[in-house]
């Protein structure tokens, strides 16, 4: 196994990732100068080939997903780490198969709770293949200016402020991932920084122990000094007094044991690692201590001495020339997200959308200001919430209540009109509902529902520049028009749309006024006298309706009229109303099981 298992060019395979540590990776290398990614690609069991977006420095980039470490690991070679984000239940199981698949020479393991006997077997696996086990139960590591593992050091800030943007002199290795954020600190201020540090994890029997690092070190030129920092319980720390006898360690080794508190108290004491605990005098954090000092290992009297002896040694090793102090580097500048920099004031965006009838920032939506705890608890009907969201009011009672019949009336007109038809062909092809009723609806139009628009336009314009109802027809006629809202395939003067009956008799019962209505009905007598066919249909109906809503109403002006008239704020009507009879079509076919459609052929005329 190379001592070194990180460089500025290594990149690392992230299992059952995570989007925040994926990204301060990122940033790291992007503060460290790295060329390239540290990362090649993420794991998601059962993916099938989607991306992962992230920033690398300003730039944004796409990180392949995949389902499996043997596909991640052939698209990838020269990925020789992996991150093992997975849960306790799962990180054996992946592990193991890092461990069995060539290319792979490290693996962290960030879970906690991993049985020991599993993670003793993963041990033995990973020396019998010659490879490296971080963790578990590890934050993982740092080479600095090279390569970081996951939430490593905390922020860029504190990355800076530890100098980790640039590799330094020291190595580090604890089995604590928060002691080790505040010693990169510490380091920092008392040496020209850190090289490598590595948290081995707390668990009592991790993959790799305090002494397998430090031998690494003694293997990396770069490291002159090393810094040791233990824990009570175990007998990890005895290794290294061995070590050194056996002069396999000959770096300046600076260690301190903490749990020296564990003497206090009259019985056995549990602390934060489940490696951490009091028990026998030889795993007191004093006999660990004592151990080591008498080695010539260099170890302070407390803890609160550590900083000091650490700087002793490294200005003595300055003072011998072994160590030349790193030199400082301006790290680049590390571009803010745009969300974070908004949230502190600095930089303003303008927006690409704008609403004005909804809000869902809140602690519950509002329609138009109104909050979703009124609109159910008052009872609002479904004419209501159309006002609010189309018309930014709340309309009388009289006028959602026509809204509503609007919809009823118009929700269907049996399966023969274009949009059903559509919808049915659709629906026996084996489209899905969404499919099936946009076929539907992209058939209405002028000559299907799209006519409330244009009978609410040339009435209103007829009526309000005062036009006699033959007039208005032959002006009509010489534009090449048809009449928006007259006529019917089927229904006549002696045959009348009851749909036209029914909102004809609720608005001169409710409506202030009818002032539209009674234009739009005397021109139905001039056109009943050239067909019996000609007669106001119910898409004029609704059309000319609304226009006397708005108007007796007196809640809109007539800019707003003519806004809502030209905008399709009426059509949106025969829309939303259509809608519920064209899912009825589709859910019918799909019921009923009806087979794919073929027109008869003898229902064409061919012609060549």
């Amino acid at each position: 196994m190379n001592a070194k298992l990180f460089s500025k060019e290594t990149q690392a395979l992230i299992y059952n990732f995570k989007a925040n540590p994926v990204q301060r990776m990122l940033d790291f290398d992007h503060i460290s100068q790295r060329t390239i990614p540290s990362i090649a690609a993420l794991i998601s069991p059962g993916s099938t080939g989607e991306f992962h977006k992230a920033f690398f420095g300003n730039k944004e980039i796409l990180l392949p997903v995949y389902g499996s470490i043997k596909e991640a690991i052939a698209a990838h070679p020269k990925a020789d780490v992996m991150i093992n984000f997975a849960s306790f239940r799962s990180a054996y199981a992946s592990t193991k198969e890092a461990l069995e698949t060539d290319g792979i020479n490290t693996i962290v393991i960030i879970a906690e709770g991993i049985p020991e006997n599993e993670t003793k077997e993963l041990t033995a696996l990973s020396k019998k293949k010659n490879k490296m086990i971080i963790g578990p139960a590890t934050v993982g590591g740092v080479q600095a200016g090279a390569f970081k593992i996951g939430n490593t050091a905390g922020t860029v800030d504190n990355i800076i402020a530890c100098k980790l943007h640039r590799p330094g002199s020291v190595g580090f290795v604890s089995k604590s991932g928060g002691l080790s954020n505040e010693m990169y600190n510490i380091l920092a201020q008392t040496t020209d920084g850190l090289y490598e540090g590595i948290a081995i994890g707390g668990d009592a029997y991790p993959g790799s122990t305090l002494l397998d690092h430090l031998l690494r070190f003694e293997q990396i030129p770069e490291i002159k000094m090393n810094v040791m920092l233990g824990e009570l319980g175990g007998r990890d720390e005895y290794e290294i007094v061995q070590a050194v006898k056996d002069s396999k360690i000959k770096k300046p080794l600076v260690a301190w044991v903490t749990g020296t508190c564990a003497s206090i108290f009259p019985s056995e004491v549990q602390f934060g690692h489940a490696g951490a605990k009091s028990g026998k005098e030889a795993e007191s954090a004093q006999a660990k201590n004592k151990a080591l000092k008498e080695v010539g290992v260099i170890v302070p009297d407390s803890f609160e001495d550590f900083s000091k002896v650490i700087a002793d040694t490294y200005n003595d090793l300055v003072s011998k020339g072994i160590i030349t102090p790193a030199k400082d580097i301006d790290p680049p500048q590390m571009p803010m997200d745009l969300k974070n920099a908004m949230k502190e004031g600095k930089v303003r965006k303008a927006t690409n959308f704008v609403s004005t009838i909804c809000n869902d920032t809140g602690e519950e939506p509002t329609y138009v200001g109104i909050s979703m705890s009124e609109v159910i608890e008052k009872d609002y009907s479904v004419g209501d919430v159309i006002s609010l969201l189309w018309f930014k009011r709340k309309l009388p009672k009289y006028a959602t209540k026509f809204i509503e019949m609007c919809l009823i009336i118009a929700a269907d007109h049996g399966p023969c009109v274009s949009g059903a038809h559509n919808t049915i062909v659709a629906a026996r092809a084996g489209k899905d509902l969404v499919s099936c009723v946009a076929s539907g609806m992209l058939t209405i139009g002028p000559r299907f529902g799209g006519a409330i628009d244009g009978a609410a336009f040339y009435f209103k314009d007829g009526c309000d520049k005062g036009l006699a109802p033959d007039e208005f027809v032959e002006d009509m006629k010489n534009q090449g028009m048809r009449i928006p809202g007259i006529g019917h395939r089927i229904k006549s003067a002696k045959n009348p749309d009851k749909r036209v009956e029914l909102l004809k008799k609720y608005a001169k019962k409710n409506f202030p006024s009818t002032k539209y209505l009674d234009y739009a009905l005397e021109v139905e007598k001039y056109t009943l006298q050239k067909a019996n066919n000609l007669i106001l249909n119910v898409d004029g109906c609704i059309g000319i309706l609304f226009v006397d809503l708005m108007a007796g109403s007196k809640a809109f002006t007539e800019e707003e009229m003519k806004d809502i008239i030209s905008i399709g704020y009426l059509n949106g009507l025969f829309v939303l109303s259509r809608s519920i009879g064209l899912i009825g079509h589709a859910l019918d076919q799909k019921r009923l099981k009806q087979p794919l459609y073929r027109h008869p052929q003898d229902d064409i005329l061919y012609e060549n």
